[in-house]
């Protein structure tokens, strides 16, 4: 990777643990994703105005398809970590999701892209793996600890990681879609199908507004601008370097979550979470 794209990649990391702090703090669920959704694709429309009335780019129907695609698995992947905050630590759930999304998505796309993986990339897997078991702890323990459901919205939160990772990393830079136009598509087509359910619940939205707005605004601004460097970065980088690259930010997200949230095993939890760093560096490298 270029030292350009290194540094897009670290930004984001950044900005991405910070909106899952802020995330973790509210009071979450498919109220406040689609208020945060909402601000987004608010903030992004003048963005689609420009490339389609002043550039004027031709979206035909693959471009619409992905952009929709994309925005049912980010939808998907915003209800399942927000319901994983609600029952689990954010030191706990936030580096699971983070580990296991990456892992699945590099192995995915050296299937699927034809990438070759060295011994490096298998123990950069086996670190990824070992650090996900330490940070979990004993899996007999794992009820008592009340830790489960966490754990559970964790896992699945990385196979939606994993799945959008892959098609989107196709539309940046095999379709050669626009990060930011592709961005601003897949917002809006994430509000259009979150609307349904969030009229149906109208008081639950209105609490959040009261309770959350500040921090769905926040989440709004911090985690889009995230994810358009993530999309700038695949447009001309493989996803094998830069998925892995990306859970830098589980480092980030575990001392918030221990420091600031009061959440316990701090020392544990933050080397396994290093471990897991160490990993998906050697798989990047690999």
């Amino acid at each position: 990777m270029s030292q350009f794209a290194i540094g897009l990649v670290l930004l984001s990391a950044v900005l991405h643990a910070l909106w899952n702090f802020i995330a973790k703090r509210a009071i979450g669920g498919t109220s406040f994703v689609w208020l945060f959704s909402v601000i987004e694709a608010t903030l992004y429309l003048p963005v689609l105005f420009y490339f389609l009335f002043i550039a004027q780019v031709d979206i035909g129907l693959p471009v619409v398809i992905f952009m929709a695609g994309s925005g049912l698995l980010h939808l998907l992947y915003f209800v399942l970590l927000s319901k994983g905050y609600q029952v689990g630590d954010l030191s706990l759930v936030y580096p699971l999701a983070r580990a296991i999304g990456p892992l699945i998505s590099t192995f995915a796309a050296i299937l699927l892209f034809q990438e070759r993986p060295t011994l490096l990339a298998f123990i950069g897997g086996l670190l990824v793996c070992g650090g996900v078991f330490w940070l979990t702890g004993d899996p007999r323990k794992l009820r008592k600890h009340d830790a489960l459901p966490g754990v559970t919205f964790a896992g699945l939160t990385g196979l939606s990681i994993a799945a959008y990772t892959l098609w989107d990393s196709y539309a940046v830079s095999q379709m050669a879609i626009a990060p930011l136009m592709f961005q601003s598509g897949y917002g809006i087509s994430r509000v259009i199908l979150l609307t349904p359910i969030a009229l149906r619940d109208w008081p639950s939205v209105q609490r959040t507004w009261d309770h959350d707005k500040w921090k769905a605004a926040s989440v709004a601004v911090l985690s889009s601008l995230a994810y358009v460097l993530i999309l700038i970065a695949l447009s001309f980088n493989p996803v094998s370097y830069v998925a892995p690259m990306r859970v830098i930010s589980t480092l980030i997200g575990v001392a918030l979550g221990a420091s600031l949230l009061k959440e316990g095993d701090v020392t544990r939890r933050l080397v396994a979470a290093a471990v897991m760093v160490i990993g998906v560096f050697a798989l990047s490298l690999g």
